[in-house]
């Protein structure tokens, strides 16, 4: 695992993870493992996962994997309340979960609109409605949406991804005021990444040309250079600690100046 740059005790805590078998997906469900919580990791590819899960137990931590199309609602809401059962609780929830289908609109399918939207949209509204009912019960939660850049700016041969992003901020928004109580102790935010070295960000290399992309980073990027998933997931460590327990409703961009 990485080396911890944010310290946060979240012992005997349960944690869901959506699109754990890579990326910024996985670095979350280590760094949440790392810091104490049990994680339910969950995708699409049962292989992927269980190198996931493998990453976890072999360095000390608690993980299991769960396959599932998070696109699928009724899949959603038996797997949270199936970890809910088995685990005992849900504290934190991470809708990690994304895809991109990338094509200017006039050549943009239904199919291309629908299945983003799907998958990166409609999977937070399942897996937050269902752990949302298993947090309230228990008065404590944390529900912590991975949004983008290109929900805030918008980005070129990107309208459904962009529309999806978006959205999960007008959610995050929303569902923070209706969970946010001294009663439920629930708290909602989300995270918009930038730039981050990924298998979106290599197949973005692949197509345009490594170079190519790197002066473009170099160029719209303060920082000058790609972050890193650790850098997100440690992000999403804070706030699913207690430490972040008055902050609800936000959105925290990370993507080392670019919409600055």
């Amino acid at each position: 695992m990485a080396d911890a740059r944010i310290s946060a005790d979240l012992t005997d805590q349960v944690a869901i993870v959506t699109g754990a078998s890579r990326g910024i997906g996985k670095a979350i469900a280590l760094r949440l493992a790392e810091s104490g919580a049990k994680v339910a990791c969950v995708a699409r590819s049962a292989d992927k996962l269980a190198e996931t899960v493998s990453e976890v137990e072999s360095a000390g931590g608690v993980a299991a994997a769960y396959p599932c199309d998070v696109a699928d609602t009724d899949a959603a809401t038996k797997l949270v309340e199936q970890v809910a059962e088995e685990w005992g609780r849900v504290d934190v929830m991470v809708n990690n979960a994304g895809i991109t289908r990338d094509t200017l609109l006039p050549r943009m399918s239904d199919e291309d609109w629908d299945t983003v939207i799907a998958t990166n949209l409609r999977s937070v509204f399942a897996f937050s409605r269902a752990a949302a009912g298993v947090m309230m019960r228990a008065k404590r939660g944390r529900i912590i949406n991975i949004s983008s850049t290109s929900g805030l700016r918008g980005n070129e041969a990107q309208a459904n991804y962009s529309a999806s992003k978006a959205g999960v901020i007008g959610f995050t928004r929303t569902v923070a005021r209706e969970l946010a109580s001294k009663r439920r102790a629930i708290t909602v935010n989300a995270i918009c990444p930038g730039f981050i070295a990924t298998d979106m960000t290599d197949a973005l290399k692949k197509a345009a040309g490594e170079e190519a992309v790197t002066e473009r980073i170099k160029a719209v990027v303060p920082l000058q250079r790609e972050g890193q998933p650790q850098e997100i997931a440690d992000a999403v460590v804070f706030l699913a600690s207690d430490s972040a327990a008055y902050i609800t409703g936000q959105v925290l961009t990370i993507d080392g100046g670019m919409t600055c």
